[in-house]
């Protein structure tokens, strides 16, 4: 028994510090993002990601990813402003909007008569 919780005991030391070093790089890839976009947008664009985020982060964050790729490819040359970022959004909408379609099927009972 003690030496099953020895093991556990070394393994739980090493497993903070990779959690904690995995933290430190998530930190820093997420501060090297902000000042990235920081950079493309301007604030008021910023403002409205902030607020998009706030409701739907995964949407923000698909946003966010679309223009820094589009500024990586150099496709940006001048800051992003909210007219923008409300046409691209508009764009993403409209490419992700999925159709519904319902189908109603009635179960009929054995004693129905299709007389």
């Amino acid at each position: 028994m003690q030496e099953l919780m020895a093991q556990h005991g070394v393994g739980n030391q090493q497993n903070p510090d990779k959690q904690a070093a995995q933290e430190d790089a998530k930190r820093e890839a997420d501060e090297r993002r902000q000042m990235m976009l920081s950079q493309i947008l301007s604030s008021q664009a910023r403002e409205r990601i902030a607020r998009i985020a706030l409701v739907k982060p995964e949407k923000a964050r698909g946003v966010e990813d679309v223009i820094l790729r589009a500024a990586q490819m150099g496709q940006i040359v001048e800051k992003v402003s909210e007219e923008k970022l409300i046409s691209l959004l508009e764009q993403i909408n409209n490419q992700t909007t999925k159709q519904t379609k319902v189908t109603i099927q009635r179960r009929r009972s054995v004693l129905d008569d299709d007389d």
